[in-house]
């Protein structure tokens, strides 16, 4: 999620753990830092942009790591805030700070863990990038209650102040709920639509996504061997089929360039929604779960076409969505979403 969410989210952590042995404002503080902390591994230069995305929420968003990272952050916190004259009554508030700092850590990798992207939770057991893809990594909706719960915490008087925090905390894990819920229903629905089909059997794999900002306009993308459907499902569609726009896949140009690198980090990082393309002699490899036709956020050339392949070291980043029109682009999420059959921009 976007680090305002992480903040919010380890903020309200914090006030609710803390209580009140603290001020209920360094309480906030100190936990939207440590929401925080995780995702300072993205200011990691791996070498190149495919290794810097793929490696992004690794060791510091697994549960393991993050438990054995706990014990002595909570130590040097609460050293720390109890000052140099506290003596052995430092240690009074030690489990509170380490309740706090493991479920800033741990509440940060499973938000993480619901959109699509990938967080590799069970490491250093399994390398298996997590993703329900429930939710889009910017949504209001989530974080809007937390901020209010926080500040009215930090306002309210009286022996009732921390009900507002727990309010946020309920709202955006039950909206958390929903979203999944959401997900689900529109998964069976395209499953339902799918298997009416006479090529139903060729289907590799399916993802439904939320389109930015909302849980009401769904991403639906169909892999196939020799290409990809991409489609949109509101809530609001009522039984209207989805409509799909077909894409190839260009299965020769993989096989010839599948041993790069490059290409079978993403590959496997997709869980296997990705394609393979050719632009002026540079063949591309994109993650197609992030973005929607014809732009994505993460593309990267990765080697030159040539009687054999010339692998680029390093990898180019070709991705990015500079190009769209922002105004066409949320008058027509807003349009869909309120279920009219309209294309996309693009």
């Amino acid at each position: 999620m976007d680090s305002l969410s992480q903040f919010a989210l380890g903020a309200a952590v914090g006030v609710a753990v803390m209580g009140r042995r603290i001020a209920p404002w360094r309480a906030a503080l100190w936990g939207g830092a440590l929401g925080t902390l995780p995702d300072l591994d993205a200011l990691i230069d791996h070498g190149d942009p495919v290794r810097n995305m793929v490696l992004h929420r690794a060791e510091t968003h697994a549960l393991f790591w993050q438990t054995l990272a706990s014990v002595p952050l909570a130590a040097a916190i609460a050293a720390l805030t109890a000052g140099p004259r506290a003596g052995s009554a430092r240690w009074r508030d030690f489990p509170r700070w380490l309740a706090t700092v493991w479920l800033a850590f741990v509440t940060h990798a499973l938000l993480d863990a619901m959109t699509v992207y990938g967080t590799r939770l069970a490491l250093p057991f399994s390398d298996h990038p997590y993703g329900v893809g429930s939710i889009f990594i910017v949504d209001p909706l989530y974080t809007l209650p937390l901020l209010v719960g926080v500040i009215g915490a930090l306002i309210a008087r009286g022996p009732g102040w921390g009900r507002w925090n727990i309010a946020g905390l309920v709202l955006s894990t039950a909206y958390l709920g929903w979203t999944a819920a959401a997900q689900a229903h529109v998964e069976g629905f395209v499953r339902a639509q799918i298997a009416a089909r006479p090529d139903a059997a060729t289907v590799e794999r399916v993802l439904v996504t939320p389109t930015a900002f909302n849980t009401v306009l769904w991403r639906v993308l169909v892999m196939r061997p020799d290409g990809y459907e991409e489609g949109f499902r509101s809530l609001l569609d009522g039984d209207r089929p989805i409509r799909f726009s077909a894409h190839p896949r260009d299965r020769d140009l993989l096989a010839a360039v599948r041993d790069i690198d490059a290409v079978e980090r993403i590959a496997r990082f997709s869980r296997g929604f990705f394609r393979v393309d050719e632009r002026g002699g540079v063949v591309r490899i994109t993650d197609l779960r992030m973005g929607q036709e014809p732009s994505y956020v993460f593309a990267f050339a990765v080697t030159r076409r040539a009687s054999a392949p010339q692998p680029l070291t390093p990898p180019l980043a070709a991705g990015g969505r500079g190009d769209i029109d922002i105004s066409a682009a949320l008058d027509w999420l807003w349009r869909r979403a309120r279920g009219e059959d309209i294309d996309p921009p693009g």
